[in-house]
């Protein structure tokens, strides 16, 4: 071992700790070091330790997710583009949805030399101290599910089929939901919510019955939504009445800020697309709720924020899935095909399989309600919003410890 590698084992095993003295220690006696063979010693344990995430269930976005959360802006930046480091040392095929990641997270990377100073911003401690930060960030990340063959798998060279006509539907649906979350009439946002609902809904049971006839059809897949304070836990119950009513299936995990979604293609897009939108028709209704309460009002806004967000999502869940059960009808009577029903309720059990899968074991959260007015209101914001579906309510989860 070197003696820059033994000066970054020391600053990593003191930032572990709970001394921060000896943390700080240990870091000055880094700084000190020399600088191009500290950085070389930084930029290869941390390649090492990102490279080892693939095959653990980890993507490039949920690593960057969850710096972001955890570090400073800077640090979140330097472990950003350490991917970029990490994947120009690669072996094996690299699926594309791999690079497509990593060129929407900006991730770059030019010359080993000189890296951490010109990230540094003039300031080479703190540049330091978030390159440890980092480092440690990484190497203490348990797996997680995994969604996708890893870079390095043979299958991760296959190519991702994408559901027929879904760029286009996927466009109007986009367009319908911007009309949706840009108005200021309520009627109209519902509409709009409604018909893009209905498309998805449509789209999903082409796609089903198509994908029966197939020589190879799909198999269930998985995306991780993120799920950040605050009101984490209502965002993960919105989540997840989305998911049921595209007959999804959700799971939480709040201490790494995401909801793991398990479904077929088409059905997951409908859920990330659905999802963003109404988190922003929930988020304006809650402030305009909030405002309408009045400045004298003496009660905690943080209770009221989650009670409405918690009601808007239940209430807009029951909804969705009652617009999903009858788009179902009437395609059941429109195409007169005996296959619709065994074909949906297969896909729905593939699902299920693919959950126990994964999470063998998982906790129901009880849904709390502290603030009577702000369910009351999340409630109407809800009836008032997009969309046009129901079924019971369910519990957001969170896989067991």
């Amino acid at each position: 071992m070197s003696d820059a590698e033994r000066l970054l084992a020391d600053a990593l095993g003191a930032a572990r700790g709970s001394d921060v003295r000896e943390a700080e220690r240990a870091l000055d006696r880094l700084v000190v070091g020399d600088p191009p063979t500290v950085d070389a010693a930084l930029l290869a344990r941390l390649v090492r330790a990102v490279g080892r995430l693939w095959p653990r269930g980890w993507q490039p976005v949920d690593v960057t997710r969850l710096a972001t959360r955890r570090l400073t802006p800077r640090g979140a930046r330097l472990l950003r583009d350490a991917l970029a480091a990490q994947r120009r040392a690669q072996a094996g095929p690299v699926p594309a949805w791999f690079d497509d990641q990593l060129a929407e997270l900006s991730a770059a990377w030019d010359t080993d030399l000189g890296w951490l100073d010109r990230r540094a911003d003039g300031d080479r401690i703190s540049a330091l101290r978030d390159a440890v930060d980092a480092l440690v960030l990484v190497e203490g990340l348990p797996p997680i599910a995994p969604l996708r063959p890893p870079p390095g798998a043979p299958a991760a060279a296959a190519p991702v089929k994408a559901p027929s006509g879904a760029s286009r539907m996927l466009d109007r649906v986009r367009a319908l939901l911007a009309k949706a979350e840009s108005t200021t009439f309520p009627a109209e946002a519902e509409a709009l919510t409604g018909k893009a609902q209905e498309l998805m809904a449509r789209h999903s049971l082409d796609a089903a019955l198509l994908d029966a006839t197939a020589e190879r059809p799909d198999r269930p897949g998985g995306v991780r939504l993120g799920t950040d304070a605050p009101y984490a836990g209502a965002k993960a119950l919105l989540i997840q009445e989305v998911a049921a009513a595209n007959r999804c299936e959700a799971v939480w995990s709040d201490d790494l800020g995401f909801t793991t979604v398990l479904g077929f293609p088409a059905d997951l897009a409908a859920v990330e697309l659905l999802h963003t939108s109404l988190l922003v028709q929930a988020t304006a209704a809650m402030l305009r709720g909030r405002a309408e309460r009045g400045k004298g009002s003496s009660r905690r806004t943080k209770g009221y924020d989650e009670s409405f967000l918690n009601a808007f999502a239940l209430r807009i869940g029951e909804r969705l899935r009652a617009a999903t059960a009858a788009t179902d009808r009437a395609a059941a009577r429109e195409r007169d095909d005996d296959r619709l029903l065994p074909v949906l309720a297969a896909r729905s059990d593939a699902v299920r399989e693919r959950l126990d899968q994964l999470f063998p074991g998982v906790t129901r959260h009880r849904l709390q309600v502290r603030d009577a007015e702000g369910w009351t209101s999340g409630t109407s914001a809800a009836d008032a919003a997009s969309l046009d579906v129901g079924r019971p309510t369910r519990r957001a989860v969170r896989p067991g410890r």
